[in-house]
Order: C-alpha cells, then structure tokens, then sequence
C-alpha cells in the first residue's frame, strides 16, 4: 500500500526535524510526531526497559508497531501530513543494533510505503545537544545519519537533503522539492 500524500522527514539525532516540523504546522500542514521519542519518554516516565541503553530488542518491536500503526492511522489522507521518521528508520536501528527484527521491519517498509522522496537533515554539530532520551555521542550521529539514507535507499526511496538552514529556510526547501516532485 503507497500513501503519496505521507512524507518523511528523517535523519541522525538532533539535526532539527521537530523544529522544521514546527515551523510546518505554524504555515498550516500537519505533521505526525516521532513514535520512538515517545516511547523513550514514556518508559522513563512508567519504569519500563524499553529503551535503546536498555532492552533494545523491546524497544525496536516498540518502534515498529508504533510506526505502522502511526502510518495505518493516515495512510488514507487526503492532505499532505508529515512524518517525524518513518518505518523504515526502525529498519535502520534494527540493523544498527544487529536485531533479529531487521527482516520483519524490512517487510514492513515494502508493505507500508511512504512518498517516493524522503528527506533527510544531515548532522550538524553547532545545534546538535544531548539530553535524557538523546544521549548518543556526535560521531554516534554522524554514523546513524549515513545508515538511515542507506536504509531509505534500500527501501527503494529517493533520499533528498535538507541542507542546513533555519527552519523557514528547510521548510521552503522542502515544500518547494514537493512541489518539483508533482
């Protein structure tokens, strides 16, 4: 099932897509938060283990129903909604973590497809930050972010990126690549 109308922000860590998402729904479109964040907060809130410093096998089976089940709720849109990651980025830290999940989640990408064009925010060291639920390290991200365009890529998506602007800025980029692609 393709879902035209969903489209994927993606990227390492701290790269500023929930800031660019922001600045998305203030001109009006919506947008579907990120699903692992969520869990990461929520375990920490509930005493749960699972989370990626802890039981990462739970935490990825967590991604993955989340994510599908994120998907499932828009797929039938008829307005533009934006994604804070997709499926495939439960791919990606499957195979990161070397997770007997990495088939299950690569049959999810081919099931649940997105917009052809994914676009990704490339690391960025100046705005990049820890906290407690982002505790990678800089080279950490780095690293994730060249293994999410493979990913996308293997999923059979056109990786775009975002370059490295102020929110306006990425957000004019993207609507303006959407509007190349129709």
């Amino acid at each position: 099932m393709t879902a035209s109308k969903l489209v994927v922000i993606s990227g390492g860590p701290g790269a500023g897509k929930t800031t660019m998402l922001l600045e998305l729904e203030r001109r009006g479109f919506r947008f579907e938060a990120e699903v692992a964040r969520q869990i990461i907060q929520e375990q920490m809130r509930d005493g749960g283990n699972a989370l990626p410093w802890s039981d990462r096998e739970r935490y990825c089976r967590l991604m993955l129903e989340r994510s599908i089940a994120s998907y499932q709720k828009h797929a039938a849109s008829k307005e533009t909604i934006f994604f804070d990651r997709g499926i495939p980025d439960t791919f990606c830290y499957a195979r990161l973590i070397g997770s007997p999940l990495e088939n299950e989640t690569l049959a999810a990408c081919n099931r649940y497809r997105y917009m052809g064009r994914v676009f990704l925010l490339p690391p960025w060291q100046e705005i990049y930050a820890t906290d407690a639920e982002r505790k990678q390290t800089y080279d950490e991200v780095v690293k994730t972010y060249h293994m999410m365009g493979e990913a996308y890529e293997d999923c059979g998506y056109k990786v775009v990126e975002i370059p490295r602007a102020s929110p306006a800025q990425r957000a004019d980029f993207l609507l303006g690549a959407l509007q190349d692609a129709r």
